[in-house]
């Protein structure tokens, strides 16, 4: 499906990257001769009724793609709230909205649905504090039938600069919208300006509502000519001179001023494998452009040959070698150099990750050095050249699921979610910055709970709940090698049963809420790939 040609609907570009389905066979024709060893057990878990297991056999040989077919429209017409009133900013500016409560801004081509109405009047009324709130929409197609869902996330005020995923149907209460009025000067993005002033006086004045409150038909009625330079406006004023926008389309990366760059150190575990040690240092050297950093390598009792006399080497160059020795504990490990770190700035990186381009580093750094921001994390690419990590989700593939894991490397992302810096609840340790004195603040990783996995969850969820956001940064790409260098046994099954355990019995209630993620996608899913089971649905 082709979109209008505007820059207002990139975040709907997503959609354009779907192959057809003669493509997509040939695709994966293709893919099962290469691949013949995977086909099969794809073939051996279907045949078996291994629904589950067959179908993320088959996202690992064919990679991810969105299967969003939304559910019917809600019959009948939008009904008449008693105390809200729909207008468009024109209207609004003019002073042509009467005594209503709630107004409610929306744009050329949204209309609410049956029973939105309602929902926020019943919304506003249990909750005196709120200020706003916006909700969910159905893109609908040239006939007007409903072809995408458009399902946000919470309010998050990095994401609305970078991307307007929330658009222009917001409802306010009346009491906002006469205290801080509307600005004239950025058509298009005046929704966006009035949450961003709000959210930005009490970010609790701000709710999403997770349901269909409108549709959005962007073939008959595109957002306004002056969307871009408004949006623009609005990111440079919140950067106030710090800093620069990057723009590409309707997607704009905020890139901020570091007048005196810390010295970073850069943290990597490891144990033999040394052609993945060497590969990740080597790259490392050759694509980091920050100005002073430090690398620290956690030797955990490497007994190779070559890689002792490659250790010894790297000692030489200025390296610090760190002896960690005894059972792999990748918490404890990272713990003990953070604590002989002379870098302002902690990045733990993975023996088995390869930087790509020069500007990472600064581009996480951006991030992580903000007052408000606690863990940063990056995309990483697999050696297929698909998204490993886009950021984790809370409480999907039975725990926890790196986003967009599968798609391809190239991918938009759901709502331009793999362009747009944006808050996610945790990101992978395999390769996180995160300042000295934040990271100490919170008592580093817990080693005693999580020496190998969900470390890097649980460390997030500590540092948002000491008040920093965790940020993902897609602009700064490496490559990840999951796991190139684990060796499961059943000692490490039953030490991952028990790390399970203790995330499950820590953050149970966290877990089953991602803010930052869409309750109506499938949890048994890969992220963002297709919405829970709803009546008539059709499984594809």
């Amino acid at each position: 499906m082709r979109l209008p040609p505007h820059p207002g609907l990139d975040l709907l570009r997503f959609v354009e990257e779907q192959p057809g389905p003669v493509r997509r066979w040939v695709v994966r024709l293709l893919l099962a001769l290469k691949r013949p060893g995977e086909a099969w057990a794809v073939a051996r878990a279907a045949l078996a009724g291994k629904r589950v297991r067959a179908r993320d056999r088959a996202t690992i040989l064919w990679g991810a793609r969105h299967a969003l077919t939304p559910p019917p429209l809600p019959s009948g017409e939008a009904e008449a709230g008693l105390s809200l009133r729909v207008a468009t900013p024109a209207e609004i500016l003019s002073g042509g909205i009467g005594p209503s409560e709630i107004v409610v801004l929306t744009a050329s081509g949204h209309s609410l649905v049956q029973g939105a109405a309602t929902a926020l009047e019943q919304t506003f009324a249990a909750e005196p504090g709120l200020g706003a709130v916006y909700g969910d929409a159905v893109l609908l197609g040239p006939g007007g039938k409903p072809i995408l869902p458009v399902l946000r996330p919470a309010f998050d005020p990095d994401y609305l600069l970078a991307a307007d995923y929330i658009g222009p149907v917001v409802a306010f209460r009346r009491a906002v919208l006469d205290r801080f009025g509307l600005d004239p000067s950025l058509p298009g993005a005046e929704a966006a300006d009035l949450l961003l002033r709000l959210a930005a006086e009490d970010p609790t004045a701000v709710r999403h509502l997770p349901r269909r409150l409108s549709t959005w038909s962007p073939f008959g009625a595109a957002p306004p000519e002056g969307w871009a330079p408004s949006r623009r406006t609005l990111a440079e004023r919140h950067l106030a001179g710090a800093g620069h926008v990057e723009a590409a389309g309707g997607i704009l990366t905020l890139r901020r001023d570091l007048p005196a760059p810390p010295l970073a150190t850069l943290i990597i575990p490891t144990r033999d494998r040394i052609e993945l040690l060497r590969a990740c240092i080597e790259s490392l050297r050759a694509h980091t452009d920050w100005p002073a950093f430090e690398i620290i390598v956690c030797d955990n009792d490497s007994r190779q040959p070559r890689t002792l006399a490659y250790l010894q080497r790297l000692a030489g160059e200025g390296i610090r070698v760190l002896p960690c020795p005894g059972p792999f504990n990748f918490a404890a490990m990272n713990n003990r150099a953070a604590a002989e770190a002379r870098g302002a700035l902690l990045v733990f990186v993975n023996n088995d990750v390869v930087a790509r381009r020069s500007d990472w580093l600064r581009r996480m750094a951006e991030e992580a050095l903000r007052p408000e921001v606690g863990a940063v994390g990056a995309k990483l690419l697999d050696v297929r050249e698909r998204i490993q990590h886009g950021g984790i989700v809370l409480g999907t593939g039975g725990l926890v699921t790196h986003a967009h894991r599968h798609f391809p490397g190239t991918a938009t992302g759901y709502l331009a979610s793999l362009r747009a810096t944006h808050r996610v609840s945790a990101v992978t340790a395999a390769c996180l910055a995160v300042q000295a004195s934040k990271f100490r603040a919170v008592g580093g990783f817990d080693e005693a709970a999580f020496a190998v996995d969900f470390n890097d969850v649980d460390l997030c969820l500590r540092l948002e709940a000491a008040g920093y956001r965790t940020m993902m940064v897609p602009g700064a790409v490496l490559s990840h090698h999951e796991a190139a260098s684990r060796r499961w046994n059943p000692e490490a099954r039953l030490r991952h049963e028990a790390e399970v355990a203790a995330l499950r019995a820590r953050w149970g209630p966290r877990l089953e809420a991602d803010p930052w993620y869409h309750p109506d996608f499938d949890p048994r899913a890969g992220t963002y790939v297709r919405l829970r089971a709803w009546k008539g649905a059709v499984s594809r």
